[in-house]
């Protein structure tokens, strides 16, 4: 198992090359998230990092990226369009050769423990945003060996993504809502919201989407909640237009 996973990272000759301000130089990373907003966040700390990235938005996409190339990180959103990350994370986890680092990320911390055991190396929460802390999960998943060595450069920036990717999120979730009759759909759609609000920190539109999560799974009447996150959406998506 060792030996397959030396042999992945080897695919990238510079990756133990001693970049201390680009310590995941020659890195590639695949990110399994449905939010353009999260994946935006991913990309420009992949870009800081030294580190190339690939995304998918469904589990199916992810797993028909993985027939052809073979990442050394994969990044899985615990709540996808189709189907749970868990179940994803557990399913590559398996695979042989293994790929070297499985991470989960979530808007809900309690989604940690079941990405761990899942088979995850380990767990970010959303907002995705600290290039340190990103930094320092990837690398220290990592095997032993496969780390770079030398002192590297910790600058504790913070990305934010552009708001372009936030309005697609959002316009996202008013396109749903605008047809959800669905169960499924109804609850996919408050759990991405609650985690898009988390990473723009929006508090009031994160409680309002976790709210409808939870009258959803008590099986209780949402119609005038469903409303009120509805108009809560337009009005922040109206706001980002406006930027």
């Amino acid at each position: 198992m060792t030996d397959d996973l030396t042999n992945l990272l080897d695919d990238a000759p510079t990756w133990r090359l001693n970049v201390p301000h680009r310590p995941l130089t020659g890195l590639t990373v695949l990110v399994v998230e449905d939010s353009r907003y999260a994946s935006e966040a991913v990309r420009l700390l992949c870009l800081r990092s030294g580190a190339r990235i690939r995304r998918a938005d469904t589990i199916r996409a992810a797993l028909r990226h993985l027939q052809t190339y073979r990442p050394g990180v994969i990044i899985v959103d615990m709540g996808l369009p189709d189907g749970d990350g868990a179940d994803m994370i557990r399913t590559i986890a398996r695979g042989l050769p293994r790929v070297p680092v499985i991470l989960g990320i979530s808007g809900d911390e309690g989604n940690r423990d079941a990405a761990m055991r899942a088979g995850a190396d380990g767990f970010i929460a959303k907002p995705i945003e600290s290039l340190a802390q990103f930094q320092q999960t990837i690398l220290a998943s990592l095997p032993g060996q496969a780390r770079p060595t030398g002192p590297r450069l910790v600058a504790d920036d913070m990305i934010v993504p552009d708001h372009a990717a936030l309005r697609d999120d959002l316009a996202h979730v008013v396109e749903v809502l605008s047809v959800a009759d669905d169960e499924t759909a109804i609850d996919y759609i408050a759990r991405f919201l609650a985690g898009v609000a988390r990473s723009a920190h929006d508090r009031p539109l994160e409680d309002a989407a976790t709210a409808l999560a939870r009258d959803h799974a008590r099986g209780q009447a949402l119609a005038g909640e469903l409303a009120r996150v509805s108009g809560m959406v337009r009005d922040r998506l109206a706001s980002v237009q406006g930027l």
